[in-house]
């Protein structure tokens, strides 16, 4: 296989305002694609790096450019407008309203280059239908996003408090459909000449997770919490399940799973139980169900169980900790995950773009450069075209 080819998004400038995980994120992805993505923070640094050296920062702003701007100053605005005068994409993640103070709206900036992609992710929303700004002033972050989108309400159990997830997986799920509408723009600009606005709200995004629970709720009229079991209490076995060193995950969605997980626990004799044949009998029977399944799995080590029942073709995995993840040989044979050294934080893991360009050379990753490393240089090239 070649891997000569370009980066699809190679030659494309994009300038990266945004901060913590939702606009770096998506930043990061274009840079994963072959833009060049010029970071740019206040004179400060931007909030998460405002926290010292932390493997996030590290993780989001590989391979990106670092400039620092005022952009509460004239000057400072004036030197933006100077930069995307030659830009093709410039990206956010503040707050409703916050470009348009600082002078530095779609409006204005799309004057200075028709061109533009001005993508804009936020919490709730940026415009209305009509097209004016939203009037939201409530903060979005990605524990206040997960209460108002509904997760909180559909994770843990029903005696306990709502429980947000472990992950922050909406100021992710948000990045990524920031780098998808990006992409989808430079495609209309290649064809049509003409830029756009593009906004993308966290609480959209967060909608589409619910999908199990909106079933349960048609059906319904309401949901349940039930912790590691379905959401639904319609499908059996789907739980975490208890291991000699750890804990096992298996989910059984058609039979043919079930009859392999019998076969290779060593279970045969119950092949031909009515009551478990279907999934409507083992999701009436998810007590015994669970119970048959622990008795085998609690002699075990984790991954020897999930090896057995994956050679079987159950859908099943070892429950990892983070440690084991970092550390996962073939993720690191395949690249995906790269031991760096980091001046300030040592040797960390950080991960490539989950998106993978055949025939490219896939990017080595490095340490984020430091606040307003590369002023001289961009400003001075910027300010000769």
């Amino acid at each position: 296989m070649s891997s000569s080819r370009p980066l699809p998004l190679d030659g494309v400038v994009v300038l990266d305002l945004g901060q913590i995980y939702q606009g770096p994120y998506a930043g990061f992805l274009l840079a994963q694609s072959g833009a060049r993505v010029i970071k740019v923070e206040p004179p400060q640094g931007e909030s998460a790096r405002g926290r010292g050296p932390t493997l996030p920062f590290a993780m989001l702003n590989s391979g990106k450019e670092c400039i620092t701007l005022d952009l509460k100053s004239t000057e400072g605005v004036v030197q933006f407008k100077q930069l995307v005068r030659t830009a093709d994409v410039v990206l956010m993640n503040y707050a409703p309203g916050v470009p348009e103070r600082l002078g530095i709206g779609y409006d204005v900036l799309s004057d200075v280059n028709p061109r533009l992609v001005y993508a804009h992710a936020c919490g709730f929303g940026v415009r209305n239908l009509d097209g004016s700004p939203t009037e939201s002033t409530i903060p979005a972050m990605d524990l206040t996003v997960q209460a108002h989108s509904g997760s909180m309400s559909t994770t843990g159990h029903d005696h306990d408090p709502p429980l947000k997830s472990g992950t922050a997986f909406i100021d992710f799920l948000g990045g990524t459909h920031l780098f998808g509408a990006i992409t989808t723009a430079l495609f209309e600009v290649e064809r049509t000449g003409q830029g756009r606005s593009v906004e993308v709200a966290m609480a959209d995004a967060a909608y589409f997770t619910l999908a199990t629970h909106l079933s349960q709720w048609q059906q319904t009229g309401t949901t349940m919490r039930n912790g590691n079991r379905h959401a639904g209490l319609g499908m059996a076995p789907y739980n975490v399940y208890e291991c000699a060193d750890g804990h096992l995950a298996i989910i059984c969605v058609a039979n043919r799973h079930w009859r392999a997980l019998l076969t290779a626990i060593d279970r045969d004799d119950l092949l031909d139980d009515e009551r478990l044949r279907g999934q409507t009998g083992r999701a009436e029977h998810m007590v015994e169900v669970d119970a048959i399944v622990t008795a085998w799995s609690s002699q075990l080590p984790k991954f020897e169980a999930a090896d057995i029942l994956q050679k079987a073709h159950v859908p099943a995995a070892a429950v990892r900790t983070v440690d084991e993840i970092v550390h996962d040989e073939r993720q690191i044979e395949r690249r995906a995950i790269q031991w760096i050294n980091h001046p300030d934080l040592g040797d960390i893991p950080l991960h490539t773009s989950p998106i993978r360009w055949h025939d490219s050379e896939l990017s080595d990753l490095v340490a984020n450069r430091s606040l307003g490393a590369d002023n001289e240089r961009v400003f001075g090239e910027f300010s000769s075209d």
